[in-house]
């Protein structure tokens, strides 16, 4: 990876300059509940929803145009923000109160969800919601996917940010699809939650220890800050933010389960405050729409388009028949997910020459949840995948093939560059068109 330059490099003397205050409306409103053991209690008013937003900070001078627009528009009116609701443990109902795992996703409506963060939420932002579906993250189809994506769009035509919720089990591919194919650099924020909401019924008590009510509404107000605008679409849970491209689920139920390997959180809202730590790549080019933008407009491609692509894994003597059956049901891409820097048996090798000879095309990743695979072959198409994860690649290979049928080298490029951002290491200034 190319270094960051020094205009986008860290500046901590600097920080507290950088960015202006982005939001008027209230952040927080704390609620106090006290326990009087007097016989006849007193009645105690509630505090009211008051209180100011610190302010946002950033790590760098981010010399975007577009970028600066968004950020006073944010503090000059209350946003707007749309957020959509596909289900997830978010929405669950568990069997009691106390019960962290046991419990049925995708029960409790989105906009019901919005409802219960009232009034605090609509000093934030004024709020809108979308049911898309209510049913946990795996169980959605890559056609759905595409749906999603323009539901997405079509609500940033209207709010100036987007929230969506999700299961965890997969929230790093719903992320990652919506940062390759959403066209506006308006930010899209997704989050869910390892704990369900509610108990024994969709209106019951709140689950003790939850943590959807709170990553909501960090969600909405990270959305509403603007923050992360020309950032693509990130991910927000327990109080930290990631980039979609980085980021991945590391434990089955840990509450800090979303990590981004050797890269780091994008930033972290403590309260009031909204610190922003590091920026992407890609907001190096957020004044030069067009080279910010991703080259996969859905609006262009049917669901019935997009071609199947899957995921083969490699481990000690593995066989190569999956990779063969893979080639003749007709799949036009598989992924290897390698052992070490991406090495895979002689068994899968001899089937990966054979259906490689057929037109599939093969992306090279590693099983190992970090580093790089550099074992890509410029005759053949096998193209390595760096360091992206083997689901991930699954994504980007599946969209390449789908606006470039059969183009190995196009794909390549695709991969090499959409998947594998860098910083411009060209002189300081804004980038061209």
């Amino acid at each position: 990876m190319s270094s960051i330059p020094d205009r986008l490099r860290p500046t901590p003397r600097r920080l507290t300059a950088v960015l202006v205050p982005v939001l008027t409306a209230a952040l927080t409103a704390t609620v106090v509940s006290v326990i009087d053991r007097s016989p006849e209690p007193a009645a105690m008013a509630l505090p009211p929803v008051t209180g100011t937003v610190a302010g946002v900070t950033g790590p760098t001078e981010i010399r975007s145009v577009a970028y600066a627009q968004a950020v006073n528009a944010a503090k000059a009116k209350k946003p707007k923000v749309t957020v959509i609701g596909t289900g997830g443990t978010i929405s669950g109902v568990a069997t009691s109160r106390s019960s962290f795992t046991e419990y049925r996703s995708g029960q409790i409506a989105i906009g019901d969800l919005v409802a219960r963060l009232q009034p605090e939420i609509g000093q934030v932002a004024d709020v809108s919601t979308v049911q898309f579906g209510n049913k946990g993250s795996g169980g959605y189809t890559i056609a759905e996917f595409h749906a999603l994506t323009l539901a997405v769009e079509s609500a940033l035509k209207k709010s100036d940010a987007v929230v969506v919720t999700s299961g965890t089990d997969t929230m790093e591919e719903f992320a990652y699809w919506l940062d390759l194919t959403v066209r506006s650099r308006k930010p899209v924020v997704m989050t869910g939650a390892m704990r369900p909401w509610a108990a024994v019924t969709p209106d019951g008590p709140q689950v003790i220890g939850a943590d959807g009510p709170a990553n909501l509404y960090n969600s909405i107000v990270l959305a509403a800050s603007q923050a992360t605008y020309c950032y693509g679409t990130v991910l927000m849970l327990g109080d930290e933010f990631h980039a979609a491209r980085d980021v991945t689920k590391t434990s089955s139920y840990r509450m800090d389960t979303f990590q981004s390997r050797e890269f780091g959180v994008l930033g972290w809202i403590d309260g009031p405050n909204i610190k922003v730590g590091r920026a992407p790549a890609r907001v190096e080019k957020c004044d030069a729409k067009q080279r910010w933008l991703t080259p996969f407009d859905l609006s262009r491609v049917a669901p019935t388009d997009l071609p199947r692509v899957e995921v083969v894994y490699g481990y000690q003597q593995a066989g190569g028949e999956a990779i063969t059956a893979f080639a003749d049901a007709g799949v036009k891409g598989i992924v290897t997910a390698g052992t070490g820097a991406g090495g895979i048996s002689s068994a899968q090798s001899s089937a990966r020459s054979a259906a490689a000879a057929k037109g599939v095309i093969f992306v090279s990743t590693t099983r190992t949840g970090s580093g790089a695979s550099y074992s890509g072959s410029t005759t053949s198409p096998i193209i390595a995948g760096d360091d992206l994860l083997p689901q991930k690649a699954r994504l980007l290979l599946l969209l390449s093939l789908a606006f470039a049928p059969a183009d190995v080298d196009q794909v390549r490029t695709w991969v090499g560059t959409l998947g594998n951002p860098e910083w411009d290491t060209a002189p300081k200034g804004r980038p061209k068109d």
